[in-house]
């Protein structure tokens, strides 16, 4: 280091492996002993890996203080009390009917923690980086524009596939450990998968959902907020609409449920157009919609818009962010 911050203005020149070397202009170069990195370097698929690794024990507040880990504690805990409560119920009636399906799974409690898991957490996972500007420092290794989003994206779904799926898994144990015979099982098996991809489509979608909005601002309260606000409004709009045509009977007597617009007053939501999507895939357990029949396909339609979107506007950001 020189006192005038050149080395060209200290006026010497000074071996890197002579420990200090004097300059005339009385500046000082100095070998701080700092060793070459001689391992292997796992390059680019190393990096995705290891921010992937990072992102999913952040999604949990893995490696941080303990105020981090509240939320995804209390909402994992309360995701699995249907399942342990069904297990319960099962064991003390044995051949009793499960009190909780696989691919509703108690929807509008499911709703609400998965609501709140991806406000609070999904800031976590791109905002603090956004308010310190530490993407710079990301793309100067050899990462394209794609891959942090990308890692992001496969933590947060993977961190939500838990959230969801794990509770699904612990209602499964309890039906079987009940069950009586092996065809009884065999049934829980079949209920269990469809249920599975249910979930499956639940953390693919909300978490794109969630890192586009948070990705919006660095400031974590703002990015809470904006989410919180999205699912929220859409849910309690799509609710009232589909209460406004579930209920009465319109002209000639027809059920008002039955009308098109009630099969369609779920496209409000992620929340409803993922029930629609269940419904219009095969799924028989009444949900928060009308099945909506043989319009079921603008429900898959409307999901695939949604996630189109904010994949690709949260590449965008990225590509923004990263040339900036």
């Amino acid at each position: 280091m020189t006192t005038d911050g050149s080395v060209a203005a200290a006026g010497g020149v000074a071996s890197a492996g002579n420990g200090v070397a004097a300059a005339g202009g009385g500046g000082v170069i100095h070998d701080l002993g700092y060793r070459r990195y001689e391992g292997q370097r796992l390059g680019r698929p190393g990096i995705i890996r290891a921010l992937y690794w990072h992102s999913l024990r952040s999604a949990f507040g893995i490696g941080r203080g303990a105020r981090a880990k509240i939320v995804p504690i209390l909402a994992f805990i309360l995701m699995c009390l249907p399942a342990i409560v069904n297990a319960v119920s099962v064991a003390q009636h044995p051949g009793s009917a499960p009190i909780v399906d696989y691919d509703t799974y108690t929807y509008r409690l499911r709703s609400l923690i998965v609501l709140i898991f991806i406000a609070a957490q999904a800031p976590e996972m791109v905002s603090r980086d956004l308010r310190s500007h530490v993407l710079p420092l990301y793309y100067s290794r050899p990462l394209r524009r794609l891959d942090y989003p990308l890692a992001k994206y496969a933590a947060f779904t993977a961190a939500c596939l838990f959230l969801i799926e794990i509770p699904l898994i612990i209602l499964y144990l309890g039906n079987i450990l009940s069950a009586g015979g092996g065809s009884a099982v065999w049934h829980q098996t079949k209920a269990l998968i469809p249920g599975l991809g249910v979930g499956a489509l639940w953390a693919v979608l909300l978490a794109a959902i969630g890192l586009v909005l948070a990705s919006f601002t660095g400031r974590r309260a703002y990015a809470t907020g904006l989410i919180a606000i999205y699912f929220f409004l859409t849910w309690i709009l799509a609710t009232i609409l589909v209460n406004i045509a579930t209920h009465g009977v319109g002209p000639g007597g027809v059920p008002v449920g039955d009308s098109l617009g009630a099969r369609l007053s779920g496209l409000i939501s992620p929340f409803t157009v993922l029930d629609g999507v269940r419904q219009w895939l095969g799924g028989t357990n009444p949900g928060p919609i009308p099945n909506p029949g043989d319009v079921g396909w603008l429900y898959g339609l409307m999901f695939l818009v949604l996630l189109g979107v904010c994949l690709g506007g949260l590449a965008a950001r990225y590509r923004k962010v990263g040339a900036s």
